[in-house]
């Protein structure tokens, strides 16, 4: 969303952003960040705090989230390799997604504040959790439980200042719980984790064991090019704005779908009875 970007920036910066996620989001290795022997390490939680705006989620006004900005300065951050006295007013160059609310974790968390008995009184997995607004949304909808998994060592503090700054509590998980079998949850929330041809290839499989587990899975997605489409079942569209795009670019709708087993469903993307 662009939001803090700003027009000009939009294109380039989604392109980027996207390389960015390839390196890290939500199932590989944390991303460009590296400890430096001469230089420490800043603290995220610390950094987050002090340098990005804690403001209301565009189409979520009940959710707040530390996101960034172009004063923010977030390079010294997410790539200590950069140079620290960079100019602040310069756009970030690989903008991290855990810093900005994407369409799919918006919908997902739209979709769950307006229906919360979606998740009342379940067990939650936000997958590939980012900036964590799809796990706090069903902890105020009223979860029993909610659990975020993220890679990312920013990340994680991240959604765990937005947690508190919320009001709610999520147990998150640092590490990658795609290669192994599904927590014992109930329903598992998977926002934007469709966003490139292997990343579906790895998380697909998983989705499907939590669905022999007996566990519902509901994907956010505005239908990038690797949304397995013959496996979803269309619940309902929201209009939502998605990173990268211009401040008054028209808003497109992105779904809430259901995951399916293979057999399930044949052909294109059905809409629900």
């Amino acid at each position: 969303m662009t939001w803090v970007l700003g027009e000009r920036h939009a294109p380039k910066q989604r392109a980027e952003a996207q390389r960015a996620l390839a390196r890290g989001h939500p199932f590989g290795d944390e991303g460009p960040s590296k400890d430096l022997p001469n230089r420490p390490r800043l603290d995220p939680a610390e950094f987050i705090k002090a340098n990005m705006r804690l403001v209301p989620v565009p189409a979520l006004p009940e959710i707040r989230f530390y996101t960034a900005h172009p004063g923010s300065g977030l390079r010294r951050l997410v790539d200590p390799e950069d140079d620290i006295d960079a100019d602040d007013d310069a756009p970030e160059p690989q903008p991290p997604y855990w810093a900005y609310a994407w369409a799919g974790g918006a919908v997902l968390a739209r979709h769950i504040l307006d229906n919360p008995m979606t998740v009342a009184g379940r067990r939650v997995l936000d997958l590939g959790a980012g900036s964590g607004i799809v796990g706090i949304a069903a902890a105020k909808a009223g979860a029993s439980e909610v659990i975020a998994a993220e890679i990312d060592r920013n990340g994680v503090a991240a959604i765990g200042l937005n947690a508190a700054a919320n009001g709610v509590e999520i147990t998150i998980v640092h590490q990658d719980i795609t290669t192994g079998p599904p927590p014992a949850v109930d329903l598992v929330l998977a926002g934007d984790v469709f966003y490139g041809h292997e990343v579906a290839l790895r998380v697909t499989p998983f989705l499907d064991r939590c669905l022999a587990a007996g566990i519902e899975v509901l994907v956010g997605d505005p239908r990038r090019h690797d949304l397995p489409l013959a496996r979803l079942r269309l619940l309902v569209e929201y209009q939502v704005p998605d990173f990268g795009d211009a401040k008054d670019a028209t808003l497109k709708p992105s779904g809430v779908f259901r995951f399916e087993a293979e057999t399930a469903l044949a052909g294109a993307i059905k809409p629900s009875p």
